[in-house]
């Protein structure tokens, strides 16, 4: 089951990859992460990455022999996408929706698609609505900039 896909960042009409992420902890074979390591290395709660996997945001997750959950790069990497996701304003149950399409496999890429492009066009929405905003402030603080020049009396 392959659930990291890779995040091409659009600019303009043509793709171009992002700075290569930085390199796992460990690497490949050598892989196997406790859930203290994973909530130190991502930020997360134990109990947040606990969530995931029974709300099924998360995929399937080893275990050790005692019971332990074993994290690997590839939930690293997931887990990044699904911060990705969290920042778009994307619902949970919007994320657990596409973790579900892509366990179903490739014959899913037309809806994987699909939600990921409205979830775009939510962001450039936001974006434009935050440009807005920044424009107004801008002009504001520019307004003050010029009252302390302008001689008193003028």
């Amino acid at each position: 089951m392959t659930v990291t896909e890779s995040t091409p960042v659009r600019t303009g009409t043509t793709n171009v990859c992002t700075a290569p992420p930085p390199p796992h902890p460990r690497p490949e074979g050598q892989d196997r992460y406790t859930i203290s390591e994973v909530a130190a290395f991502t930020g997360l709660t134990a109990h947040t990455l606990r969530w995931y996997e029974r709300i099924g945001l998360m995929p399937h997750i080893d275990r050790s022999h005692t019971g332990q959950r074993r994290f690997t790069n590839r939930d690293l990497d997931w887990l990044e996408f699904v911060g990705k996701l969290r920042l778009t304003g994307m619902p949970v149950a919007g994320m657990v929706r596409y973790a579900e399409l892509v366990r179903q496999g490739e014959h899913t890429f037309d809806e994987r698609q699909q939600l990921l492009e409205e979830t775009r066009r939510d962001v450039r929405a936001r974006i434009a609505e935050l440009q807005d905003t920044l424009s107004v402030l801008d002009y504001k603080i520019d307004h003050y900039a010029g009252a302390r020049r302008a001689p008193e009396g003028a």
